[in-house]
């Protein structure tokens, strides 16, 4: 997941795009017994600036798969994410940095499968719950 900035910048390059799929560690799904099914997609641009920040637009998509939050039946959900980042070459404390050279963006793909994630799970979008007879 390494984007060589220094390489695009020398062959004058300055746009490109990325696709790639991706293991999503274990812990960084948040639902309990929930995890990502299969890979997570990602694809996305990148512009390079004249001062050496570079603009990234991300967009991941993955299958969300567990227990329904309501119900605790088996559940499913497709999740479909877009993030515009900024990289700069110096930390400061609201963007991405990278080394002037090259960037990864496995912290910002981790953070986008955290963001993307919904704070429940349902089997369907109408259910009640466990249904107590």
């Amino acid at each position: 997941m390494i984007i060589d900035i220094a390489r695009q910048i020398a062959l004058k390059n300055f746009r490109g795009s990325f696709c790639f799929e991706y293991d999503c560690p274990k812990d960084l799904v948040i639902l309990p017994a929930a995890s990502v099914e299969g890979k997570v997609k990602v694809e996305g641009e990148y512009e390079i600036f004249e001062d050496d920040s570079v603009g990234v637009h991300l967009k991941i998509s993955y299958l969300l798969a567990g227990q329904c939050s309501y119900c605790l039946e088996p559940a499913k959900k497709q999740i479909e994410y877009e993030q515009d980042i900024l990289y700069l070459t110096e930390d400061d404390g609201e963007n991405y940095s990278y080394n002037g050279l090259k960037i990864n963006l496995t912290t910002a793909v981790n953070d986008a499968v955290l963001f993307s994630q919904p704070q429940v799970l349902l089997c369907r979008e109408d259910c009640k719950g466990i249904e107590i007879k």
